[in-house]
């Protein structure tokens, strides 16, 4: 039977997502249903927490990065093994760019899309009735996206609970669960959202008392009654590869005119392996490498050799590229100032392979660091800019980067799609040649990115996948629902 999937959806930010989609998947889990998750949209945070439950890669599902193509594929690997996928959308159901409906990265795109029926959730607090008129909004607005049920979070009493399930009723609606309002240690939160999923000592006990919330409070069986199941063949007969469909890493191809054993081919708009052996920096100041990319990359072929720069160690000498991740290397600039092994190992890697950073990654490349307290501490010198924690900007969209010169992410010209969130700002742009030029997802001209110097390079751009030819941005807003 194929495997059946629900969204998890609300009106915004903060509306209890999350902590829904953890609680689903843990109380799931527990009756023995084998569960995946994916996220809408550009995160790191939520799919580390997703992975921690399912044991599965956590997955990004995103309309405006991604082709349609890549798009399946991906909801193709989260269904694999599994009886029920909860994908946990971003921001509002229906937020995005300002472009055509399918390809505006919203999560509303991902719900037309693959007929995936929405568990709307709701936070009450402060209303009454009115939350009524917010669901018969949410369940008309576009017709192709069906809110198939309600989730009322923090509700205050029970009395409240009456007010605001009558409301959801009349709007003609099922209410799937009603969440209590009470105390507890919620999750702590950074700069760039929840804190790791890494990092919790506690992590097992909170999932197990939110399973427990979740058998008290929510109806399960109504919801997983919603949940759909997904089409048979996700993927378009091009995607059936034949076992002798291959390519040729970039690494390889752009940067040292090898040819090593081609490797299988990849879902169009992936982006290629950019080596068949990457030194991956991974631990808590290196994390933020997108799980679609390593899952595409070692179907490929590849294999991912990890290390720690936080505990010293350098990359593997037999990887034939480096990669060093987003993360949050202002939180641990002095142990990496002095990972001395690290940073020499790194220098004597890049002599003869490239090494590529992102966001962090890009900040540790550089020279220094400053961290929230305005030390400076000294990074890996590879490339000349320095980067500061204690003077912040905060960075965040979507982000279209045309490659300048050939690096292990494509062949000048390449056209890439992703995002930048980041508070950290440059300080001193130093005198290597910038990276790529950048667009926002709205057109807006951002000016060139990032720098390189001989095989490294870096930029606080993250990538999910080669681009496409961008739509002309419109002037104004529209939608397919009823007036």
């Amino acid at each position: 039977m194929s495997a059946r999937a629900i969204m998890v959806a609300a009106p915004r930010s903060g509306g209890g997502k999350t902590t829904v989609t953890l609680a689903l998947l843990a109380a799931f889990r527990r009756r023995g249903i084998r569960v995946g998750a994916a996220k809408t949209g550009p995160d790191y945070i939520d799919p580390a927490f997703h992975a921690a439950l399912t044991g599965r890669p956590g997955l990004n599902l995103d309309s405006w990065c991604m082709k349609p193509d890549l798009l399946a594929a991906t909801l193709e690997a989260a269904r694999q093994d599994v009886d029920l996928v909860v994908v946990e959308s971003a921001m509002g159901l229906f937020d995005g760019l300002v472009a055509p409906n399918g390809a505006r990265g919203s999560p509303s795109d991902i719900a037309a899309r693959f007929n995936i029926p929405v568990l709307l959730v709701l936070d009450v607090s402060g209303q009454g009735q009115t939350v009524g008129a917010v669901a018969h909004g949410f369940a008309t607005w576009q017709p192709d996206v069906q809110v198939a049920g309600v989730v009322l979070n923090r509700v205050a009493s029970p009395r409240h609970a009456r007010l605001t399930e009558g409301a959801i009723q009349a709007a003609g609606l099922p209410v799937c669960g009603t969440l209590l309002r009470q105390p507890g240690t919620p999750l702590p939160e950074r700069h760039l959202g929840l804190v790791q999923a890494r990092e919790h000592d506690g992590l097992t006990d909170w999932l197990e008392d939110l399973a427990d919330k979740a058998e008290r409070e929510l109806n399960l069986d109504a919801i997983l009654a919603t949940a759909r199941p997904l089409p048979e063949n996700l993927l378009p007969d091009t995607l059936l590869q034949a076992p002798n469909s291959q390519f040729t890493p970039l690494n390889s191809a752009i940067l040292q005119g090898s040819s090593p054993a081609p490797m299988q081919a990849l879902p169009p708009g992936a982006l290629p392996p950019p080596g068949q052996r990457i030194a991956l920096a991974d631990d808590a100041a290196f994390s933020f490498l997108y799980g679609h990319l390593a899952l595409f990359w070692r179907q490929a072929g590849a294999e991912l050799v990890p290390f720690s720069p936080l505990a010293n160690e350098a990359p593997d000498p037999s990887c034939d590229v480096c990669w060093l991740p987003g993360g949050y290397p202002e939180l641990h600039a002095g142990r990496l100032a002095a990972a001395e092994h690290f940073r020499d190992g790194l220098a004597s890697f890049a002599q003869t392979r490239p090494v590529h950073g992102e966001c962090g990654g890009f900040m540790v490349l550089g020279e220094a660091l400053e961290d929230a307290q305005g030390t400076r501490h000294r990074m890996t010198g590879l490339l000349g800019h320095v980067t500061s924690f204690a003077r912040r900007k905060l960075n965040l969209g979507y982000r279209e980067a045309t490659l300048l010169a050939p690096s292990l992410l494509g062949q000048a010209g390449t056209t890439l799609r992703g995002h930048e969130f980041h508070y950290a700002t440059v300080v001193e742009t130093g005198a290597d040649a910038p990276l790529a030029h950048l667009r926002a997802g709205d057109g807006t001209d951002l000016g060139p990115c990032g720098g390189r110097r001989g095989a490294v390079s870096g930029s606080f751009f993250h990538v999910l996948a080669c681009g496409h030819p961008a739509s002309p941005p419109h002037s104004g807003w529209s939608h397919t629902g009823s007036s």
